[in-house]
């Protein structure tokens, strides 16, 4: 036990020993020289109380038996000098005494020692545990209490409580006891100053011991330190009223329980009026059931749930970030959800803009492009156009003769109508490029985007004497994008290709390579490779920044705007070394569903 009191008597017990048998053995003279009628023996309780001192009951017991052994010897002696009865009457009371005395000592040592072990287990918490009595007078301070507080036992016990640790009570003092008094125990925080300085906040636990009037005995205090915790819980109670996010904690009977005052300047209203109120309430029983009580129920069952989209108050609508975390204040059984609702209107207002401005850009871009593909298109519309006249000609031919050759008439009309045809599909891809248009998702084959661009650039690729090869993948799964903003990252990529090799020696080869194939992730990879002069390792890591060009006249946009068209669509686009000589352009796509999805339309 950590009183100081057992320190003392450490630090006295080895003269014990000498004293002892010293007494024993002048209790022994005297008793041999003490006449018959006087009961010296009985002074052998004291040696058995002094023993009792250092020794253990065992070793008591021992002691008790050889002052009894001494007392015998002292009554035979002195019988052969006094024969009688009274020697013996005053040697039995004396040998009752000494074992009266010894059984209460070996009873009081072993309640001790049971006291010691049970102080001893107290001392293996790391709870600070003190025992103070009705005036507040410590009595007992475990080796917790002196690792929290500072002081050791020896400085403790004996001291007011309340003044040693400088109490500040949440209640005053007066009302805490008379709660004590009446229910006998009492738990509440309270704060404490160490024997540094420093002060530490804890969880008291105050439990009475009464006394045979019912009154108070002693009271044992049990402390745990929540300085951390209730540091926490300050900082999480600023960061959650100071967010500028709104932020609220939801119930599993979907009321809110506590609301912060960016949601109360949101939905306008106080946070008494909040608290307490139904989801349903505030957004209305449609939006509740359809939208936010499954996300609600998906959080209460464990799991955390993030959307964004438009969400409609009061005045308008704006658009916002969404994030539901289960809480569990007191069990693994989720009680309520933490949810952090940031406004994010400005930035998709920007982003919508922003957007806009890239698809005007992008068109640009594209008829900008169409313009250098000027003698391709006379060309691939002149050829179906040409053949059509020649074949009218030749049917009116065949109608001049007598008779008419109405059969040779016929086919050539056919092909009038074929090249016809012809000459409007090629209109109908220049148109579907050039056209300015939102973007529109929709499910297509890449191979065949791939080939109308490979059609459309045909003539110009011959034209600066460029050798074009295509290895389309027959097992490619559909993807899923705007058409045309995918066919002008093909067209730019090809026109840079036929670009780079138009410089190049006569003897040199110029060859553009296109493939398909799929990617390792299950989605598709689109590649064109040339043999022009390859990328210069210094421009590389700039060639995809806007308004970056190595080109004279070139404005730095073209592959920007195709990047960005590719990321757009859940994919990537980059540039290496192709092998021997040249660049090569890979762009990977998601296939269809695999794609990131715009997000959702989803109010809180």
């Amino acid at each position: 036990m950590r009183y100081p009191a057992r320190s003392q008597r450490e630090a006295t017990s080895a003269l014990l020993p000498l004293a002892t048998a010293a007494l024993a053995a002048a209790i022994f003279i005297a008793d041999m020289l003490t006449p018959v009628g006087v009961a010296v023996a009985g002074l052998y309780v004291a040696v058995v109380l002094m023993a009792a001192r250092f020794l253990r009951s065992r070793d008591v017991v021992l002691v008790a038996l050889a002052c009894a052994a001494l007392t015998v010897v002292s009554d035979l002696i002195a019988r052969v000098a006094a024969p009688g009865a009274e020697g013996v009457v005053n040697s039995f009371t004396s040998i009752a005494a000494i074992a009266v005395t010894t059984l209460l000592v070996v009873q009081g040592q072993s309640a001790e020692v049971t006291l010691r072990d049970q102080a001893s287990l107290l001392d293996l918490t790391h709870d600070t545990i003190f025992v103070r009595g009705a005036d507040d007078v410590i009595t007992y301070w475990n080796h917790g209490a002196e690792e929290l507080y500072g002081w050791p036992a020896e400085e403790a016990v004996g001291k007011v409580s309340h003044q040693l640790l400088q109490t500040i009570f949440p209640t005053p003092l007066e009302a805490i006891n008379a709660e004590l008094l009446r229910a006998g125990r009492w738990e509440g925080e309270l704060i404490h100053t160490k024997r540094d300085a420093t002060r530490v906040t804890v969880s008291s636990r105050w439990s009475l011991q009464r006394d045979n009037d019912g009154g108070a005995a002693m009271i044992l205090e049990t402390n745990n330190d929540i300085t951390e915790r209730k540091q926490a819980e300050y900082l999480t109670g600023q960061v959650f009223e100071s967010s500028p996010d709104a932020v609220s904690i939801v119930g599993r009977d979907y009321r809110y329980q506590r609301v912060n005052p960016v949601l109360e300047r949101v939905w306008r209203m106080p946070a008494e009026r909040l608290i307490g109120m139904h989801v349903a309430e505030l957004l209305g029983t449609e939006l509740f059931e359809q939208m936010s009580k499954p996300n609600l129920d998906r959080c209460f069952a464990g799991e955390d749930v993030t959307y964004s989209g438009w969400v409609p108050v009061r005045g308008g609508r704006y658009y916002s970030a969404i994030s539901y975390s289960p809480l569990r204040p007191r069990s693994e059984r989720v009680e309520a959800a933490l949810i952090i609702n940031r406004d994010i209107t400005e930035l998709m207002l920007a982003s919508e803009a922003l957007r806009a401005a890239q698809a005007d850009l992008a068109h640009v871009n594209r008829v900008a492009t169409m313009g250098q593909l000027t003698a391709s298109i006379a060309h691939e519309v002149n050829q179906p156009i040409t053949a059509a006249v020649l074949n009218a000609h030749t049917a009116l031919r065949w109608l001049g003769n007598e008779p008419p050759d109405l059969d040779e008439a016929r086919q050539a009309l056919g092909r009038v109508i074929d090249n016809g045809g012809r000459a409007g599909d090629v209109i109908g891809r220049i148109r579907a490029v050039v056209t300015k248009a939102p973007p529109r998702r929709s499910r297509f084959d890449l191979n065949e985007a791939v080939s109308d661009v490979i059609a459309l650039t045909g003539h110009e690729a011959v034209k600066h004497g460029v050798s074009v090869q295509s290895r389309l993948a027959t097992d490619l799964p559909p993807v899923e994008g705007d058409r045309v903003e995918l066919q002008q990252v093909i067209l730019n990529l090809i026109m840079n290709a036929i670009e780079a090799m138009s410089g190049a020696a006569a003897d040199d080869p110029r060859e553009l390579r296109l493939s398909t194939e799929r990617d390792a992730a299950g989605g598709v990879a689109v590649a064109v490779r040339d043999s022009g002069p390859g990328i210069d390792p210094q421009s590389e890591a700039r060639l995809f920044e806007a308004f970056y060009t190595t080109k004279p006249e070139g404005m730095g946009m073209g592959l920007a705007i195709c990047r960005s068209i590719a990321e757009a669509h859940g994919g990537r686009l980059w540039a290496s070394a192709n092998e021997p000589r040249g660049a090569v352009f890979q762009m990977t796509l998601p296939a269809e569903g695999a794609a990131a999805e715009p997000a959702r339309q989803m109010p809180a």
